[in-house]
């Protein structure tokens, strides 16, 4: 079935020309008045010139690693890592790079025709920026498609590269390039959003205590961009990233599991078809003008369940005709359920239509402290529910994929049974993003909601408009959670098949039986690395935009006392001047937690051995897991909590009540749009560089000089 690769080019086809005719109607909406086009043109401005300096910052950086990576293959044959290694790292940031940029530019042309629609109807705003999230949505899994197809069909055919499990291996390290991009693109973004969003609030509706958006405030276009470049340009590179890393690690899998090239086969096959589904889910999501916050999460639920189980339908003669397995649909089934089951959680603990973030909202009556506690114990809570579907979904994949207790035979090296096992966990993370498409458009669609917002109140529409579009932001943030949920809750499984793959590599091209029991020292300190290399992450990008976040603060400070007639809208605000200190405060501050993920896992590997990177990878992804679950679901209630004060519970805007629940707000910023979201990234490029290095750790680890 080899031959059958090319369906891949059908859905990469399929899904844009989708992604293109969703752009020409969004298009074809009015921007509004002149008011609302100079605001929109303003925000679009400030997003195309931070993504031009971050471009320009990563591709310094990409042209470091592809000549090391260039040096490496070359120099040794491509005996440490494959010749094809450094391309596929290009190809796959150029990729990821696109993803973000094209979802970002229908994004900012996408903000005004939302306010403008929102003005004649809810449903109608609703469908213009679910649009353009469903561009975004398409454009990343078309996007993986192409990527991955075009590798396999150059390897296979151009190269001749005819063993499964040698392609398997090549294409696991491509996913490298993917990974990389998104993180610079994932922490850039999520610094510079996050420092103009809690910069604005604090000193806007804190200490001003004008509304959210005011044109007053010199922050407003700033956090308006930063919604663009972090929520939507971050998020895009970021998914692209969860969903090629999904279907390379289930690639190489397939290839050791004895499935060969049906194994690689089947994961492509079910992306199509989640393409399709996806497709036809979308044409469900509508509402009503008199719809609830209820009524319009039931109207995605439509879209993005629908889509599931048409998936979960055709799954079924799928697997059967490509495997002839019955137990690979079944893990296939955990992923899809797992993933619905993940964002039905997510959705409890962070919209406020539920009790936990309504109790949230209620702790704001005794001040910020007892909120920021709430919180904090609420996103801890809501840990259990996704760790404990993941381990269900681990294991009922894995055992129904015909995995068995004993991993090892007398030799020490994996049973084909193990292997077996472990192809339905791959399968099980390519089943939860199998849906993608649908999923990341109710996800995208929310930055736009939020920017029509701004943009409603910037240029004075009715205030029905802005009730609408905070009606369909604040759905935003309970799906944006949900789509991290996913993102996490994928790469947890990703990362598990990632992991097996270096052992599988790394034993491969030693003559030694290595030792990667708990009982082994150097995986218990790797373990302990891990862990700490999660919350060294977590510090670095949380202290960036507590630094960030600073300079717009007293930036914006300066300007209400130094410039006369801002509060009395007699005078301008300098906008540009915080577009400025955003976009140079990302940029220099994203740069340390970037190099942590990929200098970390290669120190460790040439300090302990392959042993200990082993660990490392455990830790990492136990720790970043949690930490990751944790973070995005306590920012999502913060922000809801406000959210749902700001409708007239509790006080009600400007009350006490209020500015306790903002300064919630503030703080859960850059643990749902900055630290958290990164995460997911972290686990899986620190499995990639682990793979791609695993040659120069093999060969020049210090253990092995003991």
């Amino acid at each position: 079935m080899e031959n059958l690769f090319w369906i891949g080019f059908i859905g990469a086809l399929v899904a844009g020309l989708f992604a293109v005719m969703q752009a020409k109607k969004v298009l074809s909406y009015s921007e509004g008045s002149e008011k609302m086009r100079k605001i929109a043109a303003n925000i679009r401005s400030g997003a195309n010139a931070y993504l031009k300096q971050q471009y320009t910052t990563v591709f310094k950086v990409f042209v470091v690693v592809f000549v090391i990576l260039l040096v490496i293959a070359f120099a040794t044959g491509g005996k440490m890592l494959s010749k094809f290694t450094p391309f596929a790292f290009v190809t796959g940031g150029i990729f990821s790079m696109l993803a973000g940029f094209i979802g970002m530019k229908i994004a900012t042309n996408s903000n005004a025709r939302t306010a403008q629609a929102a003005s004649e109807s809810l449903n109608k705003g609703l469908r213009v920026a679910f649009s353009s999230g469903s561009v975004m949505g398409f454009t990343v899994v078309g996007l993986g498609m192409l990527d991955i197809t075009m590798w396999f069909f150059l390897l296979r055919y151009a190269f001749g590269v005819n063993d499964p499990i040698a392609l398997g291996n090549i294409m696991v390290m491509n996913g490298m390039g993917a990974s990389f991009m998104a993180l610079f693109a994932r922490v850039g973004g999520g610094i510079y959003t996050k420092a103009a969003d809690v910069g604005a609030d604090l000193v806007g509706k804190v200490e001003a205590g004008i509304p959210e958006d005011d044109p007053r405030n010199p922050a407003t276009i700033a956090d308006n961009v930063g919604d663009n470049v972090g929520d939507v340009a971050g998020m895009g590179a970021d998914l692209y990233e969860s969903y090629v890393g999904s279907i390379l690690a289930t690639f190489a899998l397939g290839a050791v599991g004895g499935y060969g090239w049906n194994g690689m086969l089947l994961p492509v096959a079910l992306a199509v078809c989640g393409i399709i589904c996806s497709i036809f889910g979308s044409f469900l999501v509508k509402t009503r003008e008199d719809a609830t916050q209820e009524s319009l999460l039931k109207s995605l639920r439509t879209g993005t369940y629908t889509a599931a189980v048409l998936a979960a339908v055709l799954a079924a003669p799928l697997t059967y005709w490509i495997l002839g397995s019955w137990g690979v649909y079944i893990a296939i089934l955990c992923g899809l359920i797992g993933g619905c089951a993940i964002g039905y959680f997510t959705e409890y603990y962070t919209s406020d239509t539920y009790k936990p973030t309504q109790e949230l909202a209620a702790a704001s009556e005794t001040g910020s402290a007892t909120i920021i506690i709430g919180g904090i114990s609420l996103g801890l809570k809501s840990t259990m529910t996704s760790i404990l579907i993941v381990a269900v979904a681990v294991l009922v994949s894995y055992f129904a994929a015909g995995g068995t207790i004993q991993i090892v035979d007398g030799a020490g090296h994996f049973t084909a049974a193990f292997n077996q096992g472990l192809y339905g966990i791959g399968i099980a993370g390519v089943g939860m993003l199998s849906t993608l498409g649908i999923t990341l458009a109710t996800d995208a669609y929310g930055p736009v909601a939020d920017n029509a917002g701004g943009i409603a109140e910037m240029s004075g529409l009715p205030e029905t408009v802005r009730q609408r579009t905070d009606a369909l932001d604040s759905l935003g943030n309970t799906t944006a959670a949900t789509g991290k949920g996913f993102a996490i809750g994928s790469a947890s499984l990703t990362a598990l098949a990632l992991l097996v793959s270096y052992v599988n590599i790394v034993q491969d091209n030693t003559d030694e039986i290595l030792n990667f029991t708990l009982t082994s020292p150097t995986v218990l300190v790797g373990l302990f690395i891990g862990a700490m290399l999660t919350f060294v992450f977590t510090a670095e990008t949380m202290n960036a935009v507590q630094k960030a976040a600073q300079s717009i603060v007293v930036e914006v400070r300066r300007q209400f006392k130094e410039i006369p007639g801002i509060m009395e809208y007699k005078a301008e605000p300098d906008y540009a001047s915080c577009v400025g200190l955003c976009t140079k405060g990302a940029l220099h501050e994203m740069v340390t937690p970037a190099v942590l993920a990929i200098v970390v896992p290669i120190l460790t590997g040439l300090i302990l051995g392959p042993t200990g990177v082993v660990g490392l990878l455990g830790g990492v992804s136990v720790s970043g897991f949690a930490m990751a679950v944790f973070m995005s679901n306590a920012g999502g209630a913060w922000d809801n909590a406000k959210k749902y004060i700001e409708t007239g519970h509790h006080g009600g805007k400007g009350s006490d009540q209020h500015k306790a629940a903002v300064v919630g707000d503030t703080v859960g910023d850059p643990f749902k749009d900055t630290s958290g979201p990164s995460l997911n990234i972290l686990i899986k490029l620190c499995s990639t560089v682990s793979i791609v290095f695993s040659g120069l750790i093999l060969a020049f680890n210090l253990m092995s000089f003991l």
